[in-house]
């Protein structure tokens, strides 16, 4: 039955193709050709245009094929979705130059261009609007595929539950098999618990199972050898849901190294073309933000240097990116003694302060020579707030994971500032603001938080 559902609807999905793409054709040589852009070489031959035609509907859906756009991947993400078509739909363009430059006198590139615009637009949509409409289907109880879950712990009902969360993923428990026997005729989250683990082929003979998900403990690997040795026997689809969930900290998943999967329980959530976004974005608006706030800066300089004695700037070393140390400027708002006593942390009534320095920190005035921090690359505009190394050690025994905050560059502002846990607030609280960013990060989140910070983010009752 599932079968013949799945050609079913990879059928709907190629002619759906095949309909967008000769729409996208037609609407590129009308753009083209057709009154919208100024013609100079004349109009290819329709035999020519058929021909072109003939070759896109072909290569772009065998290239489909070769991407694996028409095979079930029920776990694919929407956006995952879109992006394999338009890697795929690029691909097949490139082919599509390639063959119509080899094999025919000309034709316009222009028109193949516009091509891939409309294909990538209408393909993205259909594809978009057929999964939405197969979850549909699936949230109603149809087209769905049956899960035996094999452990009855906490990773068993931690894969029940994501079933029964995300029920347009199209998959049912039927029933799960547990290390007690005590437990068989009971229920797990809502599933039966319809044998032991040794039941396993008895329970596959009885009914229907789409996927068998293992789901036991570490030390129960032995049982996990046993079973896979048993599952090899049969065409059922066999899943392992590793117990490393309580080890995973940070960025954690399976990543391949040469052909060899890895678990990863510790990765870099920045990497790649994203740390290069938030580079170029850090030096742009660091530019701006210098430009706009000069004036203030020149300003606060002369309020700085005729209220008290000492430099206009204070450097102080802070821990950034990966452990690595760096001197953060800052206006000075304390006196010059005011730490021959040993390094302390600021608070409400400091009397430390100069004359000026309560007014430079309620309003954040003097965090605004980070700017050239940003600029030169030692923190970013958003992140973490750096913290001195002295008090570091002591946090990192006190609280656990705070040395993964340590991931990324420290930031001017970021989410723990523009909830207001600024000075002697909680740091557990921040920690936990601090790693939703990091684990969040985008840089849509990056401008909501900078916006955020200039409607008065840092006006916090807690800066002092």
């Amino acid at each position: 039955m599932f079968s013949r559902l799945q050609r079913f609807y990879t059928s709907i999905k190629v002619a759906t193709d095949l309909l967008m793409l000769a729409v996208a054709f037609g609407l590129a040589y009308a753009t083209r050709f057709i009154g919208v852009i100024p013609v100079t070489d004349g109009i290819p031959p329709l035999d020519e245009t058929l021909v072109s035609l003939g070759m896109s509907l072909f290569i772009f859906p065998f290239t489909f094929h070769q991407s694996n756009l028409y095979t079930t991947n029920r776990s694919r993400t929407h956006i995952g979705e879109l992006f394999a078509v338009f890697k795929a739909s690029i691909t097949a363009t490139l082919i599509l130059v390639a063959l119509t430059y080899f094999t025919r006198e000309r034709y316009s590139r222009l028109t193949l261009a516009l091509f891939l615009g409309y294909a990538l637009v209408l393909v993205s949509v259909t594809r978009l609007v057929l999964r939405l409409a197969l979850a549909e289907v699936r949230r109603r109880g149809f087209n769905l595929k049956t899960i035996l879950v094999i452990g009855e712990g906490e990773l068993g009902r931690r894969v029940i539950e994501t079933v029964r969360d995300h029920r347009e993923l199209g998959f049912r428990v039927v029933g799960v098999l547990a290390l007690d026997p005590e437990r068989v005729g009971r229920r797990v989250r809502g599933a039966p618990v319809v044998g032991e683990v040794k039941d396993v082929e008895r329970v596959l003979d009885e009914q229907p199972v789409d996927q068998v998900v293992i789901a036991l403990p570490l030390e129960q690997q032995p049982v996990v050898k046993q079973l896979m040795e048993q599952l090899a026997l049969r065409t059922v689809d066999v899943k392992v849901v590793p117990d490393l969930y309580q080890y995973i900290t940070l960025y954690g998943g399976l990543e391949e190294f040469g052909g060899l999967p890895i678990i990863s329980l510790q990765g870099d959530p920045m990497d790649g073309w994203s740390r290069v976004a938030k580079r170029a974005f850090d030096i742009v608006f660091s530019l701006v933000a210098i430009a706009l706030t000069a004036p203030i800066m020149l300003v606060t300089a002369l309020m700085v240097k005729l209220t008290s004695r000492g430099p206009i700037l204070y450097n102080q070393e802070r821990m950034g990116m990966d452990g690595e140390t760096f001197h953060i400027l800052k206006f000075r708002t304390m006196r010059t003694d005011a730490e021959v006593a040993g390094a302390q942390m600021a608070s409400a009534g400091d009397t430390r302060r100069t004359p000026i320095g309560t007014f430079l920190r309620k309003y954040s005035v003097d965090e605004l020579p980070q700017f050239f921090n940003v600029l030169v690359g030692d923190m970013s505009l958003v992140g973490p707030r750096p913290e001195r190394p002295v008090f570091i050690e002591e946090f990192k025994r006190q609280i656990p994971r705070y040395h993964l905050r340590h991931k990324v560059k420290a930031g001017i502002t970021g989410w723990a500032q523009i909830n207001g846990l600024r000075g002697q607030t909680s740091i557990q609280k921040r920690i936990e603001y601090d790693l939703y960013y990091i684990e969040n990060w985008s840089l849509l989140m990056d401008l909501k938080i900078l916006v955020r910070t200039a409607l008065g983010g840092f006006l916090s009752k807690n800066a002092y």
